[in-house]
C-alpha cells in the first residue's frame, strides 16, 4: 500500500488556497457571506494561511437549516474560510484515494453520477436475467442514519492507513471533529468533504463485498447499494453477513425498513428512476417533483423574478433529467403544460 508524507504543506500553502477560492466562488460570487470574504481576499486568504501553518487554525461553527429536495434534509454551512479549506484538503487528498474506489461505487466522482449509477444497474440486470429470461433477484439496502454514524475514530483510522504525515491528520481530525451529533459521529451534510469521508469510510465496505463475499454484481450510492442475483434465497441469507460487518467494522447498520429483496419483472427503484431489464421509468415522486419545481419558476418568470434565459435553462434541465428514462409521454405533459400554468 502506497503511503503519503510531506502533504501538509500542499494543502496549505498560499496557492493552494487560492486555488481552493477559484473553485469555491464559482456560482457563488452573489451570496453576502462571500462577497464579505473576497473584499479582503489577500488578507483572508493569508491569515488563513498563517493560522494552519502554526496549527492554531480552528474550524468555526455551522448554520443549520432544512432543505426538502425531495426528503427533508438537516444541512449545515460553514463559514466560508473553512468552506474553503475544505476544498483545499480535497484537492490534495482526493487523488490519494480516488484510485482505491471500486468502478461501481458512483456518489460524487469525476465521471460517475446517478445516471452512470442507473446505466451501470440497468446492465447488470440485463446481463444476470439474460435480458429477461432467467431468474434475476435485486436486494435493495440502505443505512440507517448514515452521515450522523460515520464514527470519527474509525474514519480516520483509514486514512491514517495511507496518510503517514501529522500536520495533514491534525488538519483533517480539525475538520471532521467541528461537527459531532454524539459519541464523536456523524460528518455534516453541506460539507465538500462529507461526500468525500462518506466514500472513504464506506470504501471499506465495497471491498469486504467485491472482495471477501465475492460478489460482482453491485452498486453503491453513497449509503444505498444494491447487490443483483439469481436467487432470492442467497440475496436473503446475505443479510446477517452484510450487517455484521457494518455493524462490527464501521459501526452501522442497516435501515430494518428499506430492505427490499425484488424480482427484476417487478423493477427496483434506485436513484431516482425504477430500473427494468429493457427500460426504466422516472419516479412517481421524481416526477412530481419536476412538475413543482417548473410550476414555481414559471410563476417567478411571469412575476419578472426571472429571466426568460433562465427559465428555458431550467426546463433543458428537467428535459434532461427526463432523457434518461422512457418518459415521453412525460416529456409532452411537460412542455405543453408550462405555458398553462
Amino acid at each position: 500500500m502506497k503511503t503519503y508524507n510531506n502533504i501538509f504543506n500542499e494543502i496549505i500553502s498560499s496557492e493552494n488556497l487560492f486555488l481552493a477560492w477559484d473553485a469555491f466562488k464559482k456560482d457563488k460570487r452573489n451570496k453576502s457571506d462571500v462577497m464579505a470574504f473576497e473584499w479582503n481576499l489577500e488578507k483572508n486568504i493569508f491569515q488563513l494561511h498563517r493560522e494552519l501553518q502554526n496549527k492554531t487554525y480552528k474550524h468555526g461553527p455551522y448554520a443549520g437549516f432544512y432543505i426538502n429536495d425531495p426528503k427533508r434534509r438537516h444541512i449545515h454551512k460553514a463559514l466560508v474560510r473553512d468552506r474553503i479549506l475544505h476544498h483545499a484538503i480535497f484537492s490534495v487528498i482526493n487523488p490519494i484515494f480516488e484510485p482505491t474506489f471500486i468502478n461501481s461505487s458512483f456518489s460524487c466522482r469525476i465521471g460517475f453520477g446517478t445516471h452512470k449509477g442507473v446505466d451501470f444497474l440497468q446492465k447488470i440486470i440485463r446481463k444476470v436475467s439474460r435480458n429477461g429470461k432467467n431468474p434475476c433477484f435485486m436486494l435493495k439496502c440502505d443505512i440507517k442514519k448514515f452521515f450522523d454514524s460515520v464514527d470519527h475514530a474509525i474514519l480516520l483510522s483509514i486514512m491514517e492507513k495511507r496518510i503517514k504525515d501529522n500536520g495533514a491528520m491534525w488538519l483533517l481530525r480539525s475538520v471532521i471533529e467541528s461537527y459531532e451529533t454524539n459519541y464523536a459521529k456523524g460528518i455534516p451534510i453541506g460539507n465538500l468533504t462529507s461526500q468525500f469521508f462518506a466514500n472513504i469510510y464506506m470504501n471499506e465496505f465495497d471491498y469486504f463485498i467485491k472482495h471477501r463475499l465475492k460478489i460482482k454484481n453491485y452498486a453503491r450510492y453513497t449509503d444505498d447499494f444494491v447487490i443483483v442475483g439469481e436467487n432470492r434465497k442467497c440475496l436473503k441469507d446475505l443479510l446477517p453477513t452484510v450487517n455484521g460487518f457494518l455493524k462490527n467494522n464501521l459501526l452501522l447498520n442497516l435501515h430494518p425498513n428499506k430492505i427490499i429483496i425484488r424480482k427484476f419483472c417487478q423493477g427496483i427503484d434506485f436513484l431516482g428512476y425504477v430500473i427494468f431489464p429493457k427500460y426504466r421509468l422516472m419516479r412517481s415522486k421524481t416526477k412530481r417533483r419536476i412538475f413543482k419545481k417548473l410550476k414555481k419558476r414559471v410563476k417567478d418568470y411571469k412575476e419578472g423574478l426571472i429571466t426568460g434565459n433562465t427559465l428555458e435553462q431550467s426546463l433543458q434541465s428537467y428535459l434532461g433529467v427526463l432523457s434518461h428514462a422512457n418518459t415521453h409521454g412525460i416529456k409532452e405533459e411537460l412542455l405543453n403544460r408550462i405555458w398553462h400554468i
